[in-house]
C-alpha cells in the first residue's frame, strides 16, 4: 500500500512540474526596439570626443506593455543616453564594462517604469548593436 501512495505522490509532483513548464511555454513575449538606434558622447581621455551608438531592445512579458512603452520612449531613452555618458572609456570599450551597461541601463529603465506606472514592465534589455569610437 505504501508503494502506492509514494507512486501517486511522485506523479502528482511530476505533473505539477510539467505545468509549470507549460505555463512558461505559454508566455507570450515582446519587444520593444528605439528608433533611432541612440546616439551620444561619453568621457574620453583623448583630445578627440568618443562616442557611442546602440540599438536597444527592451523585452517585455505582455504585448500590451507595448503601448506603455512607447509611450514612455522619451523618458527612457534620456535615461539611457545619460548613463551611457556618464560612462568612462575604459568601461565603453571593455565586454565587461559593457556588461555593467547593459544592466545599469535595465535597472534605470525599470525604476523609470515603476515609478511612472506603478510596476517593472522589462524583463530584459538587450544591446542588438554596440558600436564606439
Amino acid at each position: 500500500m505504501a508503494k502506492y501512495v509514494y507512486a501517486i505522490f511522485l506523479s502528482l509532483i511530476f505533473s505539477m512540474n510539467v505545468q509549470s513548464a507549460d505555463e512558461k511555454a505559454l508566455e507570450n513575449f515582446a519587444y520593444y526596439g528605439f528608433e533611432p538606434d541612440i546616439v551620444t558622447n561619453y568621457i574620453s581621455n583623448r583630445k578627440k570626443l568618443g562616442f557611442v551608438k546602440i540599438g536597444v531592445e527592451l523585452m517585455v512579458k505582455d504585448p500590451d506593455h507595448l503601448l506603455l512603452i512607447e509611450h514612455h520612449d522619451p523618458l527612457l531613452r534620456s535615461a539611457i543616453v545619460e548613463v551611457l555618458g556618464n560612462q568612462a572609456e575604459d568601461k565603453v570599450k571593455s565586454l565587461t564594462g559593457r556588461e555593467d551597461i547593459r544592466r545599469e541601463c535595465y535597472e534605470t529603465v525599470n525604476r523609470l517604469l515603476a515609478e511612472e506606472t506603478g510596476s517593472e514592465l522589462v524583463v530584459n534589455l538587450l544591446f542588438t548593436k554596440y558600436l564606439y569610437d
